[in-house]
């Protein structure tokens, strides 16, 4: 990535976000858009574009993704009634921010997808 992505600049303080989880390898803010009553994007430090580039090297970056997520829907009170967690990758998987990350919604029954 040439510049900074929208996300990075909100963990730097350049631009406002409602942080509810930080540490050593991701963070957590809440959307401005949200879709659904809780509506948490988790986000590596790391600026890696998009699920493209995760390997072998990387892959405790999605692990720490996937194990924050369960954390903060239990926080949320959503773990029992359940969630959904979506990455999208690339314009046509429906990404926005070409910076990898999780979306974890919840508070309202999902459609299935199957």
């Amino acid at each position: 990535m040439s510049e900074p992505s929208v996300f990075t600049r909100i963990l730097n303080g350049e631009i406002p976000g409602e942080f509810v989880y930080k540490d050593d390898l991701v963070f957590a803010i809440r959307d401005i858009n949200p879709i659904a009553p809780t509506h948490i994007l988790i986000i590596p430090r790391e600026p890696l574009v998009s699920v493209n580039d995760l390997d072998e090297a990387k892959e405790h970056i999605a692990g720490r993704m996937l194990v924050v997520a369960a954390k903060l829907a239990k926080e949320m009170g959503i773990d029992s009634s359940g969630y959904r967690l979506v990455i999208n990758t690339g314009p046509d998987g429906g990404q926005e921010v070409m910076h990898l990350h999780m979306h974890l919604l919840g508070g309202r029954k999902m459609r299935g997808l199957g």
